[in-house]
C-alpha cells in the first residue's frame, strides 16, 4: 500500500493529510493542522505530528505534493523524501469536486483572500480553470474588526456576531423602496453599512462586517456560476467554519438559483486536492 501525503503550507498554519492506496481502493487519513511562527517550522511540526499520530515510517510514504503560499520556501525534500509543489488552484478544484462528490462545480476558496475555480471532471482527470478571485476574505474580516471593534481573532469576532442587529448597519431595499413586488427581496442588501445607526453597538458591527465579506464573495459566485451555467457553488476554506458567513449564503440560494454547498471537513479542501494532484493524469 502506497501513501500520498498532500500539505498546504501557509503563512504560519499547515494543513496535512494523507491518501493510502492500493489496486482495490483509496483511504483518506485524517487531515490535522498545526500554528507555528513561520512556514517552514509549521511544515516539519505537521509532519511529524502526522506521522506519529498515524504511525507512519518514512518509507511508507511514497511522496509529498506541496501547496500554498508558504510552499515557496521550501527549497529542499523533507526528509529526502520525493516532494512535488502543485498548483493551489488546481488543487482547490479537485478538492472541492472530491469532498462534494460533484462533476462540475465553481469552487470558492475562502482564505485570507478569496478565489474561485471552475472544474470539472473529463474523463479520468479533472480540468480546473482559476476564474480569479477578490481580496476580501479572512483577513478583511481580521482587518476591520481589530480597527473598528478591537478584536482580534475570528472567534471573538464570531461571538459578538451572534447577537448583532444587521437593521442598524445595512441598508435593504425594503428601507429604499416601497414596491414590495420589486424583481428582488426587500432584505437583500443595498448598501452594506448604509445605514449606520448611532446606536449599533460591537455586536451590530461584527455582523455587518461578516455579513458585508460574506455578500461579496457570495455575488461573486454567482456571477461565476451564471458565466458557466452551473447550479452548484462548493464553499471550502477556513470561512466556512463561521455561521455569521454561511448563513449569508443559504438566504441568498433562493433568490439567485444557485445551490451553495459547504461539504464535511472543506476547511481542508485544498490540501485534500493537493494529495489528489498525484493522481489527477
Amino acid at each position: 500500500m502506497r501513501t500520498v501525503i498532500g500539505i498546504d503550507v501557509g503563512g504560519s498554519t499547515t494543513k496535512i493529510v494523507g491518501f493510502q492506496t492500493d489496486s482495490a481502493e483509496r483511504k483518506l487519513i485524517e487531515p490535522l493542522f498545526v500554528r507555528a511562527t513561520d512556514a517552514i517550522t509549521s511544515v516539519y511540526g505537521a509532519f511529524g505530528k502526522f506521522t506519529m499520530q498515524n504511525k507512519l515510517t518514512l518509507g511508507d510514504i511514497d511522496r509529498v505534493m506541496m501547496t500554498g503560499v508558504g510552499s515557496s520556501y521550501m527549497e529542499q525534500s523533507i526528509y529526502g523524501l520525493d516532494c512535488r509543489k502543485v498548483s493551489e488552484f488546481q488543487c482547490v478544484g479537485l478538492g472541492g469536486l472530491y469532498l462534494s462528490g460533484l462533476d462540475d462545480a465553481i469552487v470558492v476558496s475562502m482564505g485570507t483572500g478569496t478565489a474561485l475555480i471552475h472544474a470539472t471532471k473529463k474523463g479520468g482527470s479533472t480540468e480546473t480553470e482559476y476564474l480569479g478571485g477578490t481580496g476580501v476574505g479572512g483577513g478583511t474580516l481580521l482587518g476591520l474588526s481589530r480597527q473598528m471593534l478591537g478584536v482580534d481573532t475570528i472567534e471573538h469576532l464570531e461571538q459578538l456576531a451572534e447577537t448583532g442587529d444587521l437593521n442598524k448597519v445595512d441598508l435593504r431595499i425594503g428601507d429604499i423602496s416601497g414596491d414590495h413586488n420589486f424583481q428582488i427581496g426587500e432584505e437583500i442588501t443595498a448598501s452594506n453599512f448604509g445605514k449606520l445607526s448611532d446606536i449599533a453597538n460591537k455586536h451590530d458591527i461584527a455582523l455587518g462586517i461578516a455579513n458585508m465579506v460574506a455578500e461579496t464573495i457570495a455575488m461573486l459566485a454567482v456571477f461565476a456560476a451564471r458565466n458557466f451555467n452551473a447550479k452548484n457553488v462548493v464553499l471550502t476554506g477556513n470561512l466556512t467554519a463561521l455561521r455569521s458567513v454561511t448563513r449569508v449564503f443559504e438566504n441568498l440560494e433562493s433568490t439567485f438559483g444557485v445551490k451553495f454547498l459547504i461539504p464535511e471537513m472543506a476547511q481542508f479542501a485544498t490540501v485534500i486536492g493537493a494529495a489528489l494532484s498525484d493522481q489527477n493524469n
